[in-house]
Order: C-alpha cells, then structure tokens, then sequence
C-alpha cells in the first residue's frame, strides 16, 4: 500500500489534533489503506499487526460474537478514532470483529510502531487516553441502551451516529448488517425502519438509507445519542 503523502489533508480527527511537527514525523510510518464495506479487518484472536485511523467517511463496526454464531455491534469507530485500541492498551489480541461498516479508507500504522511512539508518553499517548475513556463510554452506553431502550429508538440512535461518520445523507445499510447492529430479528428492524418512513424521517430502499429529517430523527432517539456524541468531542477539545 502507498505510504502517506505530506500534501494529503488530514481528515482522521486524532491524527488532525496532533502538532504538525509530529504528524509529519509519522508521516513516513502511515499508509493509505482502502476499506470497501463488507471487509473484515481482524478478527476475534487475531494478533493486531495493524491499527487503524478512519478517514472522513468511513465506519469500522466493533463486533463481539456469543457462542461463535450471534454477532452484536459493541462499538463503532469512525474518523474521530482508531480501531486496533488493544494495542495502545499493551494487548496483542483482538477480542473482537472488525467490520467495515461504511467504505472509505484510513491511515494504517504498524502494531509495533505504535508501541514506539505512545511508550514514553507525548501528544498522540494522550489523545488515545482520552479517546480510550469515550470509546469505553460509547460501549457501556450502548450497552445499557440495547437492555433499555426499544428497537425503533436505538435504530435511530444508531443512525445518528452513523450520519456524523459518513459524508451526506445516504448510505449502504442491509437488514441483516442492521439485525448484527441492533442484536433484533430482521423483523424487527424492518418494523422500525417502516415506523421511521412513516414519519418521512429516513427513506429505505433496496439496502440504501436516506437521512430526511436529522431533527426528527434526534427527537427519536434517547439521550444515549447525545451522551457518547458529546463525549467524543470533550476527548478532542
């Protein structure tokens, strides 16, 4: 894959947050790396070679598995982030999938040049420490929103998240990607699709989904929304 460029703009939040004295000493350490939907990145025991900064437009999904059949979204990275955090946090195994959830590119780095760079601290060591705690956030809120909260609820929390990682208002979503999203049948998520369509909320046609009415869809979901998407921004202020 080609390395980075120095005249490429910087669109992964982190690497932006950085100095551009250090960006451009990583420079030289970072590639071009293209993610097309639908492609698995590692898996669960894999050793991380690699981690990932998402350009503007693209969706990696963390993916937990029960008993090696049912998968469940537990977290979703986009270019306020980087996928492959166990590697920050000293683990050389994935402990779950990850699954390019919308088509772009990142930034990728090596495992072991990551080591390097965050062991003795400096502004990149505390950027992932900050983003470690959102990340956490994201995934305890999530959590409790999944027991809580109904189907037609999350599905619109999701799709706000979805809709501040991707560029415009349409994009590629399948009902089975959603029913490993949600953790629900795809019954379920077609009912609370239509419910949403009703309301000319969101469009949904053929595995493509249009965003109508942000506003309304903020006034559809719970507070779980505004919670993690204020979090993300604190880490980076």
């Amino acid at each position: 894959m080609p390395s980075a460029q120095k005249n490429e703009p910087v669109t992964n939040r982190l690497l932006a947050a950085l100095s551009k004295k250090e960006y451009q000493r990583l420079l030289p350490d970072l590639e071009f790396f293209p993610l097309p939907f639908g492609d698995i990145i590692f898996e669960p025991g894999d050793r991380l070679r690699h981690v990932y900064f998402p350009n503007n437009e693209s969706i990696i999904s963390l993916l937990s598995a029960v008993e090696d059949r049912e998968l469940l979204e537990v977290g979703m990275v986009g270019n306020e982030g980087m996928a492959g955090l166990p590697v920050f946090m000293g683990v050389a195994n994935s402990h779950t999938r990850g699954l390019v959830q919308g088509a772009g590119s990142a930034m990728r780095m090596k495992a072991a040049t990551l080591r390097r760079e965050t062991v003795n601290g400096g502004s990149l060591h505390r950027l992932l420490n900050r983003y470690t705690h959102s990340l956490l956030m994201q995934i305890s809120q999530t959590a409790a929103c999944n027991r809580f909260h109904p189907v037609n609820v999350r599905l619109a929390r999701w799709l706000l998240m979805t809709h501040d990682r991707v560029e415009g208002d349409e994009f590629r979503l399948t009902q089975e990607f959603l029913s490993h999203m949600l953790g629900v049948r795809r019954e379920q998520v077609t009912l609370a699709a239509s419910a949403l369509q009703k309301q000319k909320i969101i469009t949904y046609s053929r595995g493509q989904i249009r965003i109508l009415n942000r506003a309304g869809l903020e006034a559809a979901s719970c507070k779980c929304y505004k919670l993690v998407r204020d979090g993300y921004n604190n880490s980076l202020n």
